[in-house]
């Protein structure tokens, strides 16, 4: 016994033990909110990303091998894979990969999946294969490997957050009893599969893939684009490839009332603009501010969270005024104004 202990310790990389305490958090949060054992995507993160220091994982922050598809917006990389030159998703830090891993989970594609008890970790390894998570042939018994070597298979069970299939959760024998319709997992129910389970599909044709829901939609997006707030208005920043139109259909919003909440109706949006994501406040968080030469007055309105109109009527500016020529003070809200000669 006290050998094979001392040759698995040899065995295991101190990137790989880094990596793991780093995101042990992180995947059996996911477990518990997604249904997804916590072992499988720390094994999948883990050959996915070589702990975090693969191409993809230090250029893309992808750290799931997750290929653009045809509803995805946010940023991509392209690197040599299956293809030459294949689209992978980019995401502004790691964290918004292990999001995203999750929510590309829920889709119909891998519902089989989730009718395997979170106890089955090679049930699970080998269902993803079957469901084409991935090609290479070993991709499952390379990922049992992994969650055996590292005992990435109690992660879950160390936080007292231990996932039985469909969503129910197992802490012993007293949440058995409590569940008697449900049988607990057998030992022996839990068995090495040596040929991938054959998934049926009814998809309307091999290359059908199913669309992400207006939730999962608007989900997908805030990842790629942090919610911010000023002037208590929600916003986010735009990114290149952005438009109206493209951001308006993944919130599940008018394209128009958009536009309108933004003043842009006629504008093209530019990365990095503010894109809010209700109307604009009639008075700013300020009394006033100082503008600068060339400063528009659509920039000035998104900077500080006041409509267009209302900087308009306040300031008794002629709408046809696009931007200012000289520094000036402009207010925000309706303030005794005084004669200022600077």
């Amino acid at each position: 016994m006290g050998v094979t202990m001392t040759l698995a310790a040899q065995k295991q990389n101190t990137a790989y033990l880094a990596y793991i305490d780093q995101w042990k958090s992180t995947v059996v949060e996911n477990q518990k909110d997604y249904g997804i054992p916590a072992s499988i995507i720390m094994a999948q993160a883990l050959l996915e990303s070589g702990a975090g220091q693969s191409e993809l994982a230090v250029n893309a922050n992808n750290h799931f091998g997750i290929k653009c598809t045809n509803e995805w917006f946010g940023g991509v990389y392209y690197k040599d894979d299956d293809r030459k030159g294949d689209c992978f998703r980019q995401y502004g830090n790691a964290a918004e990969s292990f999001k995203d891993h999750a929510l590309f989970l829920q889709r119909p594609r891998y519902t089989t999946c989730f009718e395997i008890a979170i106890a089955d970790y090679e049930g699970w390894a080998y269902r993803l294969k079957a469901c084409g998570y991935a090609t290479d042939p070993n991709y499952a018994p390379k990922l049992i490997k992994i969650i055996e070597d590292y005992r990435l298979d109690t992660l879950a069970a160390a936080s007292k957050e231990h996932i039985a299939a469909g969503g129910a959760a197992v802490a012993g024998a007293a949440a058995a009893q409590a569940m008697p319709e449900r049988k607990r997992p057998l030992k022996a129910e839990v068995v090495r599969r040596s040929e991938p389970i054959m998934v049926i599909h009814n998809d309307p044709e091999p290359e059908y893939v199913v669309p992400l829901t207006a939730k999962e939609e608007r989900d997908s997006f805030l990842i790629m684009h942090p919610k911010k707030r000023y002037n208590g208005v929600a916003y986010v920043l735009a990114r290149e490839g952005d438009t109206y139109a493209n951001v308006a259909f993944r919130l599940n919003v008018r394209e128009r009332d958009l536009r309108e909440d933004n003043d842009a109706l006629g504008r093209e949006l530019m990365p990095g603009d503010r894109i809010y994501l209700s109307a604009k406040k009639n008075v700013g968080n300020k009394d006033f501010v100082w503008t600068h030469t060339g400063l528009s007055v659509w920039q000035l309105s998104q900077e500080e969270g006041v409509s267009l109109e209302a900087i308009q009527k306040l300031n008794e500016l002629d709408p046809q005024i696009r931007s200012f020529r000289t520094r000036q003070r402009i207010y925000l809200r309706k303030v005794k104004q005084e004669n200022d000669f600077r």
